[in-house]
């Protein structure tokens, strides 16, 4: 089968297509004919070790010295199921799934075999597959710091980095539990976010968020550059601060700051869970939620697709696709 390699850390050149071994499922395993999958910033981060200098050893020992253990890269898929081990009773042949492969990775391949107890479910009926694959990530970190935030009727949310991966779901959740939501981005996406339910938009290049004469029940920061002190003065009473993109220097002093005035700072990774992808299909099927794609490309550029994601201009998801290949093999 046809997959993407990563053969060293470093530029998206370093991902090479190649040809390699189909995976062959146990007895617990369903293997998927992988028809679409994503490129998101967690991709090119992985492949480039773009991490602060203290956290590279750590990702190294973690995930490969001089290269990833798991060469085929690729952290969400939508696809069909090509068969199943004699023990999976979940899924069957033919079944439409989609879900996040998690630290197993390897969607970025014609193939891919997931353990049965993996994150995933039947795709939504109204979803093609470049639209099913852009979920898992971006909607399962939306909710997750949604929910967190306890979002309520009448709040007023925050969502900074909305145009991307997860923002773009944000946005709608928000405005799901009733939240009046202003999306912070670039100015070529503010059309965008007022398209999937902004209330309001700010052009971070042009306002400060942090100086504008506004208070907020939720902060959702999808960025990780601004400073703590500056964030929390953006709060109401008893705000709550979400951070689901830390940088080291919040994330050590996330102790002292939930402290401050009755305001609560959450920085915490996302957990993935089935019930969780389920709920999103939920609303999806029900025309609550959409996924925004910005660019589709093919498996074979999917160098390009790194390198546009790198470029910091994409608007919402980035799908690789390798429908043509499969319905022609």
């Amino acid at each position: 089968m046809r997959a993407i390699v990563c053969t060293k850390y470093g530029p998206p050149d370093v991902l090479q297509l190649r040809e390699v071994a189909k995976p062959v499922p146990n007895d617990h395993d369903v293997l998927v004919k992988v028809h679409a999958t994503t490129a998101f910033m967690g991709d090119c981060e992985l492949r480039g070790l773009r991490f602060p200098f203290a956290m590279r050893t750590l990702i190294r020992l973690g995930f490969g010295i001089r290269r990833p253990r798991k060469k085929i890269l690729g952290q969400e898929f939508a696809g069909v199921v090509e068969s199943v081990g004699k023990a999976v009773e979940l899924f069957k042949e033919g079944d439409r799934i989609f879900g996040p492969t998690g630290l197993n990775f390897g969607a970025y391949a014609e193939y891919v075999c997931l353990p049965s107890a993996n994150v995933m479910t039947i795709m939504p009926s109204n979803m093609t597959y470049e639209e099913a694959a852009a979920v898992p990530t971006g909607g399962l970190n939306a909710l997750h710091f949604m929910r967190k935030g306890d979002i309520r009727n009448g709040q007023k949310v925050l969502i900074r980095g909305a145009g991307g991966t997860i923002g773009t779901f944000a946005i709608q959740l928000g405005k799901y539990y009733g939240a009046e939501v202003t999306g912070v981005d670039s100015a070529d996406k503010l059309d965008m976010l007022r398209s999937i339910g902004a209330d309001h938009v700010i052009d971070y290049t042009k306002e400060d968020i942090t100086k504008i004469d506004e208070a907020y029940d939720v902060i959702f920061d999808v960025v990780g550059k601004s400073s703590y002190r500056d964030l929390m003065g953006s709060l109401k009473e008893n705000g709550t601060l979400l951070l689901g993109n830390p940088n080291i220097s919040q994330a050590l002093r996330k102790g002292r700051v939930l402290k401050r005035d009755g305001k609560k700072v959450i920085v915490e990774m996302a957990e993935y869970r089935v019930e969780d992808l389920d709920f999103l299909r939920g609303l999806i099927e029900a025309g609550r939620l959409k996924s925004v794609i910005d660019r589709c490309f093919p498996l074979e550029q999917t160098v390009e697709a790194h390198r546009y994601v790198e470029t910091g201009h994409k608007k919402g998801n980035v799908v690789i696709t390798l429908m043509e290949r499969v319905n022609g093999a």
